[in-house]
């Protein structure tokens, strides 16, 4: 495989590589709450996951097969599945570190 095959992947390194210091930095209780973080991620992410399900298998679009590993399950790649978790869990990442900054300068200002 060359590297081309690894860009979907770095991207969502890069993603996760950003984000994940946010739990220590701000000190984020996220992962002490495992049951409502997979409800977000769940609620992010299979909807658009069934909907990539369907568009892929009806032709609306294809993934580029130079651009991404060849494994697949239903015909998505590993990549796209992935997407449906990362994202979802980055988003609540930057939310809940965004609410401790708000929360820390409404502290400051009173």
């Amino acid at each position: 495989m060359s590297l081309p095959h690894w860009s979907y992947v770095a991207m969502l390194a890069f993603c996760l590589v950003g984000t994940l210091p946010l739990i220590v930095a701000f000190r984020l209780g996220v992962l002490r709450q495992p049951r409502r973080l997979l409800l977000a991620i769940l609620a992010g992410g299979v909807p658009f996951l069934v909907w990539d399900l369907y568009a892929t298998s009806a032709g609306h679009w294809r993934f580029d097969p130079d651009q991404t590993l060849p494994w697949r399950v239903a015909g998505l790649p590993l990549e796209e599945i992935a997407f449906f978790v990362v994202i979802p869990l980055v988003s609540v990442l930057t939310y809940e570190s965004v609410r401790v900054v708000g929360a820390r300068q409404r502290k400051e200002l009173r």
